[in-house]
């Protein structure tokens, strides 16, 4: 028996591709600006030297298994197509070199944004939380583990997003 007020949501979890067994999501950590053509699309540079980064809840994932709903308050809903990292080993000030070992496998994803409210938001210095972060803005594929993607060049995609 339990101490809590009302029962916490389920765990999320996402398919491991030709298996049985799910990958447990804690949260959704994101690189933003990263990515020259879309930073000059944005109106921004890329900064090599401090990454950018924000969040998403684990409870805004969704399977990419067909429609989703276009999210409410917005008449800007944009997508971003991304590589997915799906980091199955705890690692703090780890070595570029031993950033690949903490890569359990990949996924194709949708980052879903409500463009209007994050840039109102950028514009007021605010948090773009409303704009990221809602139901559903986090689409994604089952996960196909390391090493079973022979082309995957993982090193390079990390020494790439260290600089």
């Amino acid at each position: 028996m339990s101490n809590y007020v009302f029962s916490p949501p389920a765990i999320q979890a996402i398919p491991i591709f030709g298996s049985d067994k799910l990958f447990p999501v804690n949260r959704i950590f994101c690189v933003g600006r990263n990515y020259e053509a879309h930073a000059k699309e944005m109106g921004v540079e890329v900064d090599r030297e401090a990454p950018f980064y924000f969040t998403k809840s684990a409870a805004s994932m969704s399977m990419a298994e067909g429609n989703i709903s276009y999210a409410k308050r917005t008449q800007n809903y944009h997508y971003e197509m991304e590589l997915v990292l799906a980091i199955g080993t705890a690692g703090l000030d780890v070595s570029i070199d031993q950033a690949e070992s903490l890569i359990f496998g990949c996924a194709a994803g949708l980052d879903m944004t409500r463009r209007d409210l994050q840039n109102n938001s950028k514009k007021q210095g605010r948090p773009w939380d409303t704009g990221k972060d809602v139901e559903e803005s986090a689409v994604i594929t089952p996960i196909r583990p390391i090493a079973e993607v022979p082309s995957f060049a993982s090193a390079r995609i990390c020494r790439r997003m260290a600089r």
